[in-house]
């Protein structure tokens, strides 16, 4: 895998569970954009930056692979987490945002992790808990592909 590549990053968060009273729709949101990745001392790394609609500044990101159980998302500026997700596993942290700290439980139902040279596709399914309340069941799907790959496919070549 290359250096410069694309991620694209897929999300769901179905909160009908929580706030049943509430029949809106959810909708999913994706986003693509550049990133770095690296391979080191047998884990994955891609790096990218956000930016958050209305706040100035810049969240770094970096998603941290190891093997097919354990997957990180490190954030890092105006917001401050490091979430890790484990297959079957409750994990704790701190989520810090401009607005104030949010206590938050991450239960990893499922993880799939798809390597090979020329891509990696991560699927993950949580339950997410905030301030030690259910807030949500989520699915997130991530793709990460070389650019010179990626462009091609959304340009049909």
């Amino acid at each position: 895998m290359t250096q410069d590549v694309l991620l694209t990053i897929s999300g769901l968060h179905d909160m009908a569970f929580a706030n049943p009273e509430e029949n809106e729709e959810n909708e999913p949101i994706e986003v693509i954009t550049p990133a770095s990745y690296y391979w080191k001392n047998g884990k994955h790394y891609i790096l990218y930056d956000e930016v958050m609609e209305g706040i100035p500044g810049v969240v770094k990101n970096k998603i941290k692979i190891t093997g097919e159980d354990s997957m990180e998302i490190m954030k890092s500026g105006i917001t401050n987490a490091h979430m890790v997700f484990e297959k079957n596993q409750m994990n704790v942290t701190y989520y810090d945002t401009p607005y104030g700290q949010l206590h938050v439980g991450i239960h990893t139902r499922k993880l799939d992790v798809n390597v090979d040279d020329e891509r990696i596709d991560i699927a993950v399914e949580y339950g997410l808990d905030v301030n030690h309340e259910a807030t949500a069941d989520c699915r997130i799907a991530m793709s990460i592909r070389p650019k010179a790959q990626a462009e091609e496919a959304i340009s049909g070549k």
